[in-house]
């Protein structure tokens, strides 16, 4: 085996309940992850020396060298297999994205995953998917869950995943915006606003209510498994959004103008600055598709449904005879 392709699709947050911040600067979290069919593909090869190279949406602003999420991800697999499961004295790692970057849509950990992926059956290694989800933990809050897929329930930082009962498909429009947000970026300014939201103490300072422990949104999962999009639409929660939409006021627009075109369902994605609507079915998506298009309040829009399957290996392309 020469190389091994791998696609891995971008998620949504069906919810983000986001607790206060904790003593190592993160926060606990329930999230409903969703995967989307959105997909980037990345594929490896031995070589004579390590590389990465990317190519697609955003692909200028990936960085291309050890700190890249695929690279540190070979890095952790390779530890974990021990001497002698790397045949060549390089990988060459290639990454052909349609997930824009810092967008809200987990594109970094997706790559991540299918690296983990790839590189489990390049190097023979046999990982099993608990021991992959194991190291993904390590790497990144949304890599383990880009190799399950579905619809999934996360703790922690999101990075203990757990399969949720999921019905049918559901129909989305995602409406990207120009230029990404930095998850901590936006994970701050949630902090700000919940510290400045409370009564006033007695010098007059903020003195801000306690942010309550994260808690999965039963309604929510309900309408999940029910399969009903009518059902969930109403349901969809961020807490991330506010300040998403503080850091980027033109978000408002968006999220406005997708429920005035008949959205059942509109929410900023993670962390952003991404905007999904929630559609009827596969004709109303495509009718929203075009009508938030033609708005002006977004960069681009792609439609997608979910839930898909996380990172998936490629059949080899046939030789030609």
């Amino acid at each position: 085996m020469t190389t091994v392709t791998v696609r891995v699709p971008a998620k949504v947050n069906l919810q983000l309940a986001v607790g206060p911040v904790r003593a190592d600067g993160y926060h606990d979290v329930v999230t409903v992850y969703h995967a989307v069919s959105l997909f980037d593909e990345v594929t490896v090869a031995p070589a004579e020396r390590d590389s990465v190279a990317v190519t697609g949406e955003g692909s200028g602003s990936v960085p291309a060298d050890d700190s890249n999420l695929a690279a540190r991800a070979a890095a952790a697999l390779l530890r974990a297999a021990g001497p002698g499961a790397q045949d060549a004295p390089g990988l060459a790692i290639r990454i052909a994205k349609r997930i824009p970057v810092a967008a809200g849509l987990a594109g970094g950990s997706a790559d991540a995953a299918a690296t983990l992926v790839a590189c489990n059956e390049l190097w023979r290694t046999g990982l099993s998917q608990q021991e992959l989800g194991e190291l993904a933990a390590g790497i990144g809050s949304d890599v383990a869950f880009g190799l399950l897929g579905g619809t999934a329930i996360g703790v922690g930082r999101g990075e203990r995943v757990t399969p949720a009962l999921a019905s049918g498909t559901f129909h989305w429009v995602l409406a990207f915006a120009t230029g990404g947000l930095s998850t901590a970026d936006v994970y701050a300014a949630c902090d700000r606003i919940r510290a400045s939201g409370g009564r006033r103490g007695q010098a007059g300072q903020p003195d801000p209510a306690p942010v309550p422990g994260p808690a999965p949104d039963n309604a929510l999962m309900a309408a999940v498994r029910s399969g009903d999009p009518a059902e969930l639409g109403p349901l969809l929660s961020n807490d991330l959004q506010p300040a998403a939409i503080s850091l980027r006021p033109r978000l408002r627009r968006a999220l406005a103008a997708g429920r005035e075109l008949g959205a059942l369902g509109a929410m900023v994605s993670g962390s952003g600055p991404t905007c999904a609507f929630l559609a009827r079915d596969r004709r109303h998506a495509r009718d929203l598709a075009a009508a938030l298009a033609g708005t002006g309040v977004c960069r681009t829009v792609a439609q997608v449904t979910g839930p898909v399957p996380g990172a998936t290996i490629m059949p080899a392309p046939m030789e030609q005879a």
